[in-house]
């Protein structure tokens, strides 16, 4: 081809042709580079001997959440044309990162906290406030600061400030056995699997911005960061993980502080209030340990005047947090209800034709609703609008087999079907949802709205004598046994229903850092 340029004379067809030729080569060029650093991109990202938990993207059971079929109520005992149970389960999450995206399943397992996985890492920052002695007593200074203690607080989508976690997107590789790279000597294999955290990029100055927008529009570069950490502290380095007490609502549970695997993209992303020099080499540079899957990075105990350190911490599974309140006790389950970093109780079940009833209230702020926004872990599809109000337990058939150690829970619990070899997970319902504005925020755009829904769940929603200000949506609830699975499709049907009374967390006047 270069021959045929040379030996093209100066004429405008020649011209046209050279130019027409050096466009297609630009274009080759172009795609070239587009596929290499996607593929250099999904291998890079692709953690070894794992594979992806959740649905393929693109893909989602409520792809037609919006339908008007669902804000109906149909009969509890009825089929749908396909024979299928019309009172089911319509979809399941599980929400890794508090208050950050969702992963949608087909099948969840359910552990001792509620579904497997569900809020294990939070969002900290370190609300410790200092008073210093006004007379410079270096030994007043040194007492204070050995009796000075990090304050770490959970955040979340109810602080403003923080808006932009909805858009911070965890994914979760699990061990596979199968998988050709697979061995059990990988740090991905001894931490029990990975969690790719993915954000949005951003630039540190206006120039920095424009150039990653041209880059990006241009497909030459991914529109979002990531950074890697461990599913659990890997056993031969939990040394390195300190363990600390995190702030969530009443509750101080001692968790493990991934600080040395948060990039600081990531901490400036989160918050400009909270953010880090970038400049700073002890933030940027890795540590000796940069060789493993999940590089350390050096970081500062203490943020530059006027920035408050912010950090991911993971749940201890030493200790978790008993629920009380609304839930059964020991003496009914055979043991007491855990939660980890879940605001209340293990499980959020929620209806969607609840959910179309608020959206039709609210269409003229809010055009399209979605289930979403409510962050629930089962939704559920069949019953009438708001039908869960007065539910007190039902059941939820898997058709799977027992695990092992269900076997010899209690019938009332876990209950076999005969026709089919299934099972019934029995979960109580223990009180209604009651909201705050969290929903206000879209979990696609991470943008705030002023009012809705907020404001319609109070005008018609404030249904519970026990919190008689704050409106109610969906219910909390409490398995009966501590393994289970549920998969979508299964049957929904009430086994109990009556009244609740919510009971507060706080104490009237009593008032906790915003979480």
């Amino acid at each position: 081809m270069l021959d045929y340029i040379r030996n093209l004379s100066p004429t405008p067809n020649a011209v046209n042709t050279l130019i027409a030729v050096s466009g297609v080569l630009a274009l080759l060029f172009y795609t070239t580079v587009r596929r290499f650093l996607h593929l250099c991109t999904v291998l890079d990202h692709c953690p070894k001997g794992c594979r992806k938990l959740g649905l393929p993207p693109g893909q989602s059971n409520l792809h037609d959440e919006f339908d008007p079929k669902y804000s109906q109520g149909v009969p509890e005992t009825s089929t749908d044309n396909q024979g299928r149970p019309a009172w089911r389960v319509k979809a399941l999450y599980v929400y890794p990162i508090k208050s950050c995206a969702g992963v949608e399943l087909d099948t969840a397992d359910g552990v001792s906290t509620g579904l497997a996985l569900d809020r294990q890492f939070c969002f900290a920052e370190d609300t410790t406030t200092t008073t210093v002695p006004r007379r410079k007593d270096s030994c007043q200074v040194q007492q204070l600061q050995e009796k000075q203690l990090s304050n770490w607080t959970a955040r979340t989508l109810r602080d403003r400030n923080f808006n932009r976690m909805a858009l911070i997107r965890p994914e979760i590789w699990l061990p596979d056995p199968t998988a050709t790279d697979y061995s059990p000597d990988l740090d991905e294999i001894k931490s029990q699997g990975v969690m790719v955290i993915y954000y949005p990029r951003l630039g540190r100055n206006r120039i920095h911005s424009a150039l990653l927008r041209l880059g990006v529009s241009l497909h030459l570069l991914p529109a979002e960061e990531s950074c890697r950490v461990p599913l659990f502290p890997p056993t031969h380095r939990i040394a390195t993980y300190p363990t600390v007490p995190v702030q969530i609502w009443k509750d101080r549970p001692v968790s493990y502080d991934y600080a040395q695997h948060i990039p600081d993209s990531l901490r400036r992303y989160l918050s400009p209030l909270t953010r880090l020099s970038s400049s700073d080499p002890a933030l940027s540079s890795s540590s000796s340990s940069s060789s493993s899957s999940f590089p350390a990075l050096a970081h500062k105990k203490h943020s530059p005047r006027g920035c408050s350190p912010l950090t991911l911490f993971r749940v201890n599974p030493s200790h978790h947090r008993e629920i009380f309140r609304c839930a059964p006790r020991k003496a009914s389950l055979g043991f007491q209800p855990l939660t980890g970093f879940a605001d209340a109780y293990p499980l959020h079940i929620l209806s969607l034709s609840s959910v179309q009833d608020v959206a039709s209230r609210c269409a003229a702020d809010l055009p399209r609703l979605s289930v979403r926004r409510f962050r629930a872990n089962i939704i559920i599809q069949g019953p009438p609008a708001f039908a869960e109000d007065d539910w007190k337990r039902i059941l939820i058939r898997c058709p799977c087999p027992p695990p092992p150690s269900a076997s010899s829970a209690s019938s009332s619990a876990l209950e076999t079907e005969s026709d089919n070899g299934g099972q019934s997970i029995q979960i109580h319902t223990v009180c209604r949802t009651i909201r705050c504005r969290l929903p206000n925020v879209d979990p696609d755009t991470g943008v705030r709205h002023r009012w809705e829904p907020d404001r319609t769940l109070k005008r018609y929603r404030r249904i519970d004598r026990g919190d008689p200000t704050n409106a109610c949506l969906g219910m909390q609830g409490v398995p009966a046994v501590q393994e289970f699975v549920i998969r979508v499709g299964d049957s929904v049907s009430v086994v109990e229903r009556g009244d609740h009374c919510y009971i507060k967390m706080l104490a009237p006047g009593e008032k906790i850092p915003s979480v």
